[in-house]
């Protein structure tokens, strides 16, 4: 919003300090945009009248002029605007003057033809912000004036305000000037108007409301002995200043009690307007009205808020626009002024779906002062009297008390506001700030008010904002700044510490954390070799591939390799920590501190929330390498991954349960060829899925540093021939207790089934590190354990060194 500051100090002495004005603003959260200088750098300019206006030949642009500026002959003039005629007045820059930004005026010679001047515009000027044609002048001014002199100007300052949205009384000059003058302890001062409305009465302009929900307050008053003509200066040049081109005194009186009170009115040529009154009611649906700005608009869609004549003949959309049939022209002697309150929603729906936004709509959706409406037209009626030799007729007042807004009454409590803002402000203090600015303080002790807000702030309505006006003008660079405390400070519970900690091990081994969709589509779990029967399927998915509650992290994640094959990548390895839902788990006891036993108690489905692993292409001992690595870093006890009956989806033979401690926490293994193959993938597919929860609450070993030595170590490679039913994880458990404590490391590192190996057999391939802290081990110490682990395996397992 545009605010010029010699229109503010028409409420209250601001000084001439703009920097502080600047900083006032801002500190009161009208945010100051731009700041600029009007008024300087044309005492050159003069007004001029347009003699001749005629083509030049060869240019479809530019124009030749010959224009009066005082001169004892004219002074011709070559211009590229095109929004005047002969006979007009206007804006002229002789050759040697000076513009603004020094814009310095020569002669110059244009298609042949010499220019001695130029004719402004009003951005050229820095009179406004309208740069699409020249500036027109009041025809009665005499060519040669002074501009300055003509229009009266005085060099003057505008601000560019930002207004939000919830700040309705900020959009207009007394609702800035009224906060600011507060704010800097300056006396503010809203005169009365110089004219005394008649009271209401039977012989106004008919009105008839038919939709008072939509317009619960509405006047028309009648002017009469009207004469329509250019504004004066100093008014057409507030307008401009304000952002606003003028256009006659009626129209242009209209904009300024607007800008000026924030209460927009509307005149009708009271002769164009059939019955000589107005009427209020819902557009009927498919109704057109051609607007002020000759659109043709469609209503009836909603509440559209339709302003008719007094028989019902639409003339307006309500609050937004008026129409072309009942517009002021230079031939209007008598004016229906409508003045009014408007639903703020309804009107707001109106104009987006019009997608039509004037001054009015912009006002009027925000709220305007519903016990403003009198003093507007009582304003309006001032100027009208002054300006146009108006005559103020009889006047109809309507009122809905149902449908009217009320002024807000809140409880303020003196602890919740120093409390909200960390300040120690007395209650004389806080009621100061609240009435400085229209607000009623009722006392009822130190610790309680009772506040009613003015009618030009419908939008404060909670205690909070009662607040936030006190902030405002206490402000809130003298607020202390302070870091937040609470009695509890937010943190990861343990089971979330975890849980990060296993992703790290994780991403640290190379493998990439995957986030596959927690829906599946009808067939995936079948695909991926588990039951398709008793899944969770939703009612009404957005898609059908994505319908079915997942019962594993198998099928997204086997999809993920697959769309990885098929961009042709040589490896994935990929993990994921999520939820399924599967019927077919067992729910903990409920006394177990675990959601799924809430949820299986109540009968709704086994929620689980796994870590599972998946690597292509894979080898024997991929899975179980991964769960070694992760349950050591986890300090779990796994002494054994044993041999168990393969679960759906897995390889018949190649799997195992992994344990820690004796609770059994996942399953490890291969993933059953068929499904590899069904999924278009080429290779074995090693697969670890684990329980979450079970894993949480597995024992853990104690933390303990462990020394590391500073001999060399020395490794054995042993190969043993086994059945298939003997277990590769029974086989290290024997080694680790025969070698000894000088075993520091076991791993296995080939399966083999082939020839040299017997049918039903398979050859385990293990590497041992044997190492002491205060000496090289010998060749005989690292035979003696090797011999004893040899006797131990094939004596306990039925085992056959392989050479």
């Amino acid at each position: 919003m545009l605010v010029p500051l010699s229109w503010l100090r028409d409420f209250a002495p601001f000084g001439d300090d703009v920097d502080a004005l600047v900083d006032t603003a801002n500190e009161l959260g009208f945010v100051v945009e731009g700041v600029q200088k009007v008024g300087g750098g044309i005492g050159d300019v003069v007004v001029a009248r347009v003699l001749e206006v005629g083509a030049i030949e060869g240019a479809d642009r530019i124009r030749r002029v010959r224009v009066d500026a005082g001169a004892p002959d004219p002074t011709p003039v070559v211009c590229g605007a095109w929004n005047f005629e002969a006979g007009d007045t206007v804006a002229f820059a002789p050759v040697g003057s000076v513009l603004p930004g020094d814009f310095a005026i020569g002669k110059r010679k244009m298609k042949g033809v010499e220019s001695h001047g130029m004719i402004c515009s009003a951005r050229e000027l820095e009179l406004g912000a309208d740069a699409e044609g020249i500036m027109l002048l009041d025809g009665a001014l005499i060519p040669g004036t002074p501009l300055v002199e003509a229009l009266g100007i005085v060099p003057d300052t505008v601000l560019d305000l930002a207004i939000e949205g919830n700040r309705p009384d900020a959009l207009c000059i007394a609702g800035i000037a009224r906060d600011m003058a507060a704010r800097l302890g300056l006396p503010f001062e809203l005169a009365e108007p110089a004219v005394t409305l008649p009271g209401a009465g039977d012989a106004g302009p008919s009105v008839r409301v038919d939709a008072p929900d939509l317009c619960p307050v509405f006047t028309a008053t009648l002017l009469t002995g009207v004469s329509i003509g250019p504004s004066p200066s100093w008014l057409a040049t507030r307008l401009t200043l304000a952002g606003m081109r003028p256009l006659n005194t009626a129209v242009d009186i209209s904009n300024y009690v607007m800008l000026e009170l924030g209460q927009p009115t509307h005149p009708y040529d009271a002769h164009r307007l059939p019955g000589g009154g107005l009427s209020v009611r819902r557009a009927e649906p498919g109704e057109q009205l051609t607007t002020l700005d000759g659109e043709t608009r469609t209503l009836g869609a909603g509440d559209d808020c339709v302003i008719g004549d007094a028989h019902g003949a639409a003339v307006g959309i309500g609050a937004i626009m008026g129409g072309g049939s009942s517009e002021i022209h230079d031939g209007t002697m008598s004016i229906v002024l409508e003045a009014a309150w408007f639903d703020p929603m309804a009107i707001a729906r109106t104009s987006k779906r019009l997608g039509l936004r004037s001054e009015a709509s912009i006002r009027f959706e925000k709220g305007v002062d519903v016990a403003g409406v009198e003093r507007a037209v009582a304003r309006y009626c001032e100027l009208a009297v002054a300006l146009c030799g108006a005559t103020v007729g009889p006047r109809t007042t309507w009122s809905s008390e149902e449908h009217a807004p009320r002024p807000a009454t809140l409880t303020m409590r003196t602890e919740r506001v120093n409390g909200l803002l960390g300040t120690d402000l007395s209650p004389e203090t806080i009621d100061g700030y609240l009435t400085a600015i229209g607000f009623t303080v009722t006392r009822e002790s130190a610790e309680r008010a009772v506040v009613t807000a003015p009618s030009w702030r419908p939008d404060v309505t909670i205690e909070e904002a009662l607040i936030e006006e006190i902030a405002r003008h206490h402000g809130y660079g003298n607020i202390e700044h302070a870091v937040p405390t609470a009695p509890r400070v937010g943190g990861l519970t343990a089971r979330q510490r975890e849980l990060r900690f296993v992703r790290d091990v994780l991403c640290g081994l190379g493998i990439h954390e995957a986030m596959s969709s927690p829906l599946l589509g009808p067939g995936d779990h079948a695909r991926a070799g588990l039951p398709e029967s008793d899944r969770i399927v939703a009612d009404r998915p957005l898609a059908l591939e994505e319908s079915v509650l997942r019962g594993s992290l198998l099928p997204g994640l086997l999809r993920s390799i697959a769309l990885n094959v098929g961009r042709r990548a040589s490896e994935t390895r990929l993990f994921e920590v999520g939820k399924v839902w599967d019927p077919s788990l067992d729910a903990p006891a409920p006394e177990e501190p675990d959601r799924r036993a809430v949820g299986a108690a109540a009968g709704l489905p086994v929620e689980s929330e796994r870590i599972a692993v998946v690597l292509w292409p894979a080898e024997a001992t991929d899975a179980t390498a991964v769960w070694d690595l992760l349950s050591d870093a986890l300090r779990v006890e796994s002494p054994a991954v044993t041999r168990d009956d393969a679960p759906a989806g897995l390889h018949p033979t190649r799997v195992a349960v992994a344990r820690a401690g004796s609770a059994v926490v996942g399953v490890l293994g291969e993933v059953d060829p068929a499904v590899v193959e069904a999924w278009g993938i080429e290779g074995r597919v090693a697969w670890l899925d684990l329980d979450a929860t079970a894993l949480h609450l597995a024992e853990r070993r104690p933390e303990k540093t462990v020394d590391v030595s500073r001999f060399p170590s020395s490794d054995i490679d042993l190969a043993f021939v086994v059945g298939e039913d003997v277990s590769a994880a029974d086989i290290g458990a024997t080694l680790r207790s025969a070698a000894g404590p000088l075993l520091t490391d076991l791993a296995l590192f080939d399966v083999y089934r082939g020839h040299g190996v017997g049918e039903g057999g398979r050859s385990l391939a293990y590497r041992l590190r044997f190492c002491a802290l205060d000496r090289t081990l010998t060749d005989a110490e690292v035979g003696e354990r090797r011999a004893a682990a040899i006797k131990a395996v094939e004596s306990g397992h039925g085992a056959t060194l392989r050479g």
